[in-house]
């Protein structure tokens, strides 16, 4: 049985990969924060703080084997991420989080021939005025995923990114109860709605798989058209 790590997977975009890929078969660790509240059918949840290395040495040594590791570990502090300080925490969640994980994961990816599916954003693409920190690290997420492909490609570890739009979870709530908000990204989206957070199962399924054997450093947009327009 395939097995994967998923980073953020008691939340959100990360809980529904992490749930996608139990259905497919493959043995899923959920970790993140608050893992006794997620939901835990067909997952081993796992509490981790990816700012923390030891944290992530400390999960990553109870594996014997990884098939696949997603990270969707992720913060936004929208107006608050203009202030230094905050602007770091949220870096160091997203960006940073993120390297400490795929670095940590390294040997066993290597030994299995494995793939990285990191979350990026459509803010890697476009700025954020009163989110620097999220979109400044989102970024970084692309640039990373194509320097890692690079870098780990002689030893068969594919790295991708998917860049969700706008996707209803948590993190996206204040935004919907903001009618005048919600009207002008619907009105900027093709697709004319919200993308669900299982909508990002497919591709990710997609990516882990041999069907993607010759793809890695892509940025997958699963924006419903966002990025287009």
């Amino acid at each position: 049985m395939k097995r994967i790590l998923v980073t953020g997977g008691t939340s959100g975009i990360g809980l529904a990969i992490a749930r996608g890929f139990a259905e497919a078969g493959w043995r899923v660790t959920a970790a993140g924060l608050g893992a006794e509240a997620a939901g835990a059918a067909g997952l081993e949840l796992v509490e981790l703080d990816v700012t923390e290395a030891e944290a992530v040495r400390t999960c990553l040594a109870g594996f014997d084997r990884l098939d696949a590791l997603v990270n969707a570990a992720g913060v936004i502090r929208r107006h608050e991420e203009l202030e230094p300080d905050v602007f770091e925490a949220v870096v160091d969640v997203n960006l940073n989080g993120t390297m400490r994980c795929c670095a940590t994961a390294r040997p066993l990816l290597a030994a299995s021939r494995g793939s990285v599916i990191n979350i990026a954003s459509m803010l890697s693409f476009f700025g954020g005025g009163v989110v620097p920190g999220y979109a400044a690290s989102k970024g970084g997420i692309a640039q990373l995923t194509k320097s890692l492909a690079i870098a780990w490609a002689g030893e068969g570890i594919r790295v991708n990114a998917l860049a969700p739009g706008w996707i209803a979870t948590p993190l996206t709530q204040p935004l919907r109860d903001d009618p005048a908000r919600e009207r002008a990204i619907l009105s900027r989206t093709p697709m004319g709605r919200w993308g669900r957070p299982e909508e990002l199962v497919g591709p990710a399924l997609f990516l882990a798989s041999e069907a993607a054997s010759f793809v890695t450093g892509a940025v997958l947009t699963v924006d419903g058209g966002y990025s287009i327009m």
